[in-house]
């Protein structure tokens, strides 16, 4: 089989041709989530359109196109029914007509961390394990869950893609979903440097002396020996466990699989992910195991194969 792929991100897109066994050609499109999708769909179809032709492959020969977004998707229809504050105008887009229009093919569309659990797997870590959880750290927390080989999504599509917006603190912070204490509200990109801002010494700290506060300083001046590093990395490593713990309760799945950029770090967060499961979890059937995704950026892209072999 080969496809079409699109994974949009909130500043940019990743088109790509792929088969069963890898992605053929890629290219990334830059494009800006608060503006919309619109104005930015002719450049994605003559993107894909210029890749088939450097690969010598009509749009004929692929069996369609895979498109994954950070939003709520009903993949039955391959419409987007909710946004989070990106790309608004993907609400009124009717895709199918746009896919059929520009390549004679069809559409499959689903939010991106089902995408990315997908792809996981097809041809990742989660290869011959049919109950998953994944969880993408990054800018935001994106997470999604599989039971019995299949994606759960529930009638209104957002069954299993919320892991990010489960809650983890009753009196935590304002989430942009419009909840409170969610874990990506107070462990994500986005918010840990609003906690770091709000913690005893901050201003005075190694950490603090260093802006904008990321990740990866988050882990360094940690490593370093920063009081107040190590302090909010070990607090949002508390906050990822306890959304493991959740997820596994919700969905009893025999992996917990985590992606995303933060993973740089995999050989700090992954163990102390680990022993808070095996501490905190009540799983009477076995170990649940966690691991690291292997895919990257790919995992989304791949997750199309599958996604478009899926029977509805």
């Amino acid at each position: 089989m080969k496809a079409l792929a699109i994974d949009l991100g909130g500043s940019h897109a990743t088109c790509a041709v792929l088969d069963e066994q890898a992605i053929l050609a890629s290219e990334v499109v830059a494009c800006d989530g608060a503006v919309g999708l619109t104005p930015v769909l002719p450049t994605l179809a003559a993107t894909l359109r210029g890749l088939l032709t450097k690969l010598a492959i009509r749009a004929e020969d692929c069996e369609g196109l895979g498109f994954g977004f950070c939003a709520m998707v009903d993949a039955r229809t391959s419409r987007v029914v909710g946004t989070n504050q990106k790309y608004e105008d993907m609400v009124g887009i009717d895709f199918p007509a746009w896919s059929q229009r520009e390549f004679g093919l069809r559409i499959r569309m689903d939010n991106d961390a089902r995408m990315a659990l997908l792809g996981e797997h097809f041809a990742g870590s989660a290869r011959g394990c049919d109950d998953v959880v994944m969880f993408t750290l990054g800018t935001g927390i994106g997470g999604a869950a599989m039971m019995g080989g299949r994606a759960i999504r529930g009638k209104h599509a957002q069954a299993g893609c919320l892991g990010g917006h489960i809650s983890a603190s009753a009196d935590g912070r304002p989430c942009t979903c419009g909840a409170i204490g969610c874990t990506e509200s107070e462990a994500a990109g986005w918010s840990m440097p609003l906690v770091a801002k709000d913690w005893p010494g901050y201003a005075v700290s190694a950490l603090g002396q260093d802006e904008p506060v990321n990740f990866e300083k988050l882990f360094r001046y940690a490593e370093q020996g920063d009081k107040v590093a190590t302090a909010i990395r070990d607090r949002c490593m508390r906050v990822w466990a306890a959304g493991a713990v959740g997820a596994i309760h919700a969905y009893g799945p025999d992996l917990v699989v985590y992606g995303g950029g933060v993973m740089k770090s995999a050989n700090i967060i992954l163990p102390f992910i680990q022993a808070y499961v095996e501490k905190h979890a009540w799983t009477p059937s076995g170990k649940v195991t966690v691991c690291a995704a292997e895919l990257g950026n790919h995992a989304g892209l791949l997750g199309a194969i599958p996604l478009l072999r899926e029977n509805f």
